[in-house]
């Protein structure tokens, strides 16, 4: 039986009239099971969110179960105006057990749920064709059947777009054969200080940690590589040139969702004709704001569109 698609796109005629750039995160979408509650997630769908919150046209592609958590995280995406193209299938929907401490968030996910069960429809191909954007990560691709149909989603993408690789390594739900796979299809890369020593090693590469990425943006054709060092600094790379800048100081509530909001202002940044240091410096801003406050999708205050 092909799996029912719930979409959720409302607006969609007016945004299109308004030309507004189209951005799809393609991959997990889960319950955090924080602390203090739980609250929707998934780092492809927080992209989304943020690349909405600041005026894109934002899709987020994934799975969730026939069950009471599908209903509710639907509700969830809804209530926060994130447009998708959800399928329904016969798997429990996705959960992750996260831990803080210090505000530092740590995962335990569970495994075989309906995000690894992620179909290639129609409606959901025909839209990556259009997308001015398209985010994707490491996690989603643990299982077979989710990653064969991100890579024909991939496929997909129009050649110019921007294909936005956030390697978001989990676990051991990676391995130097997905990563290199997906590099193929990424022109924008993303990774952190944390991450940057297991690309070294997995991928046998030489050098400091500036020469790896330069290594990198090479070896791929990249258009940017994104290396972001949490408290300290991010810089980012392109062929022509590089922007440093330090992380500000702010008070943490707690950093879940903070690297995707650095992801998505970048992206939208980029597609509204920024420059890439001022791209930078809204993606270094809009992460701040959300480290302030708790959770993914913390509302965005007037000034943060700016």
């Amino acid at each position: 039986m092909m799996p029912a698609y719930n979409f959720y796109v409302e607006g969609y005629c007016a945004m299109s009239e308004k030309k507004k750039p189209i951005v799809v995160g393609i991959g997990e979408i889960l319950w955090d099971m924080l602390p203090g509650g739980r609250r929707a997630g998934g780092a492809p769908i927080n992209f989304v969110y943020h690349t909405a919150a600041l005026g894109a046209e934002g899709y987020a592609i994934s799975a969730v179960g026939n069950d009471q958590d599908g209903d509710e995280i639907l509700l969830e995406l809804e209530k926060s105006k994130i447009a998708h193209f959800i399928a329904r299938v016969p798997y429990p929907t996705g959960k992750v057990l996260v831990e803080l401490k210090d505000g530092i968030p740590s995962y335990t996910i569970v495994e075989d749920v309906a995000w690894d069960h992620i179909p290639a429809e129609k409606q959901a191909l025909d839209l990556i064709r259009r997308a001015d954007a398209v985010c994707f990560g490491t996690l989603a691709s643990r299982n077979a059947h989710s990653r064969q149909n991100i890579t024909r989603l991939l496929e997909a993408a129009a050649p110019q777009a921007l294909k936005f690789f956030d390697i978001n390594l989990r676990g051991s739900y990676y391995s130097p054969e997905l990563i290199r796979r997906l590099l193929e299809f990424a022109n924008v890369f993303k990774i952190n200080d944390e991450e940057l020593p297991v690309i070294r090693r997995l991928l046998a590469l030489d050098g400091s940690d500036d020469e790896v990425c330069h290594t990198l943006m090479k070896q791929y054709g990249l258009r940017y590589l994104i290396f972001t060092a949490g408290e300290n600094y991010s810089i980012i790379y392109s062929p022509q040139s590089l922007s440093y800048l330090k992380t500000p100081k702010v008070c943490v509530a707690d950093t879940v969702g903070a690297g995707d909001a650095f992801s998505g202002a970048f992206v939208y940044g980029i597609l509204t004709g920024k420059t890439m240091e001022e791209a930078h410096r809204d993606a270094v801003r809009i992460s701040a704001f959300v480290c302030t406050r708790s959770g993914a999708w913390p509302e965005y205050t007037p000034d943060l569109k700016g």
